[in-house]
């Protein structure tokens, strides 16, 4: 099960990639800012999937530029459940919603895309939900729900291989549902045969939930994220 939550290990090396965007500096505010939560065991970044995302983003975004942000959290594989798998999200949401308050309060202009794969779209998820759960550690010091004003200035969400049912039950995690103000700005994929977004419990396709670098699903949500701004 050690495959569980965690990317492909052939696009780890591209996490380092991405370029980290600046807050509150003297560098200009990119046309789109991008928060991207890595998956389980890959570096710190934004992960093989997340810079694919960013890659394809800019090279349908017209020549708009596009500032990244790989989510500061542990990413790290507890897989024995409890406090230190779901204190991993939970540093994850803190990071990734500070931070996008701080680039949207700083740069009016800029259009904030989200993203996450695998354990990283849990926290993403997190990030864009009504509220989080009282079970999760040290949840009142989360600064999630978003105000209303930096909700609404998020332009798009894009969650890859988000763990449902059975493997968030096994690690102790609540269900991590997409917000109000976002379900109708928010693409969720699930690879076919991917077990750890689909639910289902009969087994797990380690491959399929590695598969989304090279099925289609990474242009498809650079388009819907532009089709957004």
């Amino acid at each position: 099960m050690r495959a569980l939550l965690a990317g492909a290990a052939a696009a780890v090396a591209a996490a380092f990639g991405a370029p980290t965007l600046p807050v509150a500096s003297a560098e200009p505010c990119p046309d789109i800012a991008v928060a991207f939560a890595r998956a389980t065991g890959e570096f710190p970044g934004v992960g093989g999937v997340g810079q694919a995302f960013v890659d394809a983003l800019r090279m349908q975004a017209g020549g708009r530029t596009v500032g990244v942000h790989g989510v500061i959290y542990p990413a790290s594989n507890n897989f024995g459940g409890g406090p230190a798998f779901t204190q991993n999200v939970v540093d994850g949401v803190r990071d990734e919603a500070n931070h996008v308050q701080a680039v949207l309060s700083a740069c009016p202009n800029t259009k904030m895309v989200l993203g996450g794969y695998s354990q990283g779209a849990i926290v993403t998820a997190f990030v864009t939900s009504d509220g989080m759960p009282a079970e999760m550690p040290a949840a009142d010091s989360v600064p999630v729900p978003l105000p209303p004003e930096i909700a609404d200035r998020v332009a798009a969400v894009v969650l890859f291989g988000k763990p449902t049912g059975g493997a968030l039950v096994k690690y102790g995690v609540p269900a991590a549902d997409v917000g109000s103000r976002f379900v109708g700005k928010t693409l969720e994929l699930c690879a076919p045969g991917d077990m750890v977004c689909s639910g289902d419990p009969a087994g797990w396709n380690s491959m399929a939930h590695m598969s989304y670098t090279g099925n289609g699903m990474i242009a498809q949500a650079a388009s819907f994220a532009l089709s957004r701004l």
